[in-house]
């Protein structure tokens, strides 16, 4: 089964078969403005709020070691991250650092917030903690290139990025973030790597269809019809929307698009698929197309 480019894998805790249970997202036939497909957010449902309930009263009432303290604390950081309350999340982070100061999997979520922040510095040290108590784990090569990329240290995090490529090149995010570093380099070269990386992919994957369309293999709709098709859960189709939205922005950005860009991240941001990298870093790559679009306005003072 394909593997979503989430910045972590979910505990299991409280009823975990319930833990990210999904709502319907909605595309009505009004749901198009200038060409371009919207939907309706997703909301988490009553389940997540029930095991955040029973995490509380846990939390509340029950002896706990330590290790089981910092456990709950990580699980419920885990669930308001993944509806959006980073806030509450990174206390819970830091609860459960303070009481097992080797979860490497607390380590790696602030260096995510810290990444969103722009405190690159404390984002490095952070996933070199990650790696020094794991290093095997995968998503903090991934979640430290990504600090590197928008700490414009571009060599570094092709680094990074080709090492969590290597560890599954028939995995299509990954190829599509090791062509986004890489192009920051070199984009002739970012281009024939990335026609070479997809012929070890998928046909039937959907991630597939992202990569085909920065090849040049299909255009703009046929991505968004490739989104409906093969869906095995109700939330899947604001998934793909949410991973679209924001490749296709960045593709408009690299050919100065930047208004089609800043719109695809709004529509990106829209989704409430908080807890997929594409989300949590539209914001960014939104407030760059400002400023671009900005720039690209402003009139030239005459001499």
């Amino acid at each position: 089964m394909e593997c979503k480019l989430r910045t972590t894998i979910v505990a299991v805790v409280v009823g975990a078969s319930m833990l990210l249970s999904g709502c319907t997202a909605t595309l009505g036939s009004n749901d198009n403005i200038a060409g371009q497909m919207i939907i309706a957010p997703v909301m988490p449902d009553y389940k997540l709020e029930v095991t955040l309930a029973k995490l509380n009263e846990i939390l509340a009432t029950m002896e706990l070691t330590d290790e089981q303290r910092a456990r709950f604390h990580y699980d419920r950081g885990v669930i308001y991250d993944s509806v959006g309350l980073r806030l509450l999340g990174r206390i819970d982070f830091h609860q459960a650092l303070k009481l097992q100061p080797d979860l490497a999997d607390a380590y790696n979520f602030l260096g995510i917030y810290y990444t969103q922040e722009g405190e690159f510095d404390s984002a490095y040290e952070a996933f070199d903690g990650v790696l020094e108590l794991s290093p095997n784990y995968d998503y903090a090569f991934l979640n430290r290139g990504i600090a590197l990329y928008y700490g414009e240290r571009y060599e570094l995090a092709v680094d990074d990025m080709k090492v969590f490529y290597e560890r599954d090149p028939s995995d299509g995010y990954r190829v599509l973030w090791l062509y986004l570093m890489t192009a920051a380099v070199d984009k002739n070269a970012a281009l024939v790597n990335l026609a070479q990386q997809r012929e070890q992919l998928n046909d039937e994957d959907w991630s597939s269809i992202l990569v085909d369309f920065y090849i040049g293999n299909v255009n703009q709709e046929q991505v968004f019809a490739a989104a409906k098709v093969g869906l095995s859960q109700p939330k899947e189709y604001a998934e793909r929307l949410c991973e679209a939205y924001f490749y296709l922005a960045k593709h408009a950005a690299a050919n100065g698009q930047y208004q089609q860009a800043a719109n695809f991240y709004r529509l990106t941001l829209a989704t409430n698929i908080y807890d997929f990298v594409e989300h949590r870093y539209a914001r960014i790559e939104l407030a760059k197309m400002k400023n671009m679009i900005q720039q690209s306005t402003q009139v030239p003072l005459k001499s």
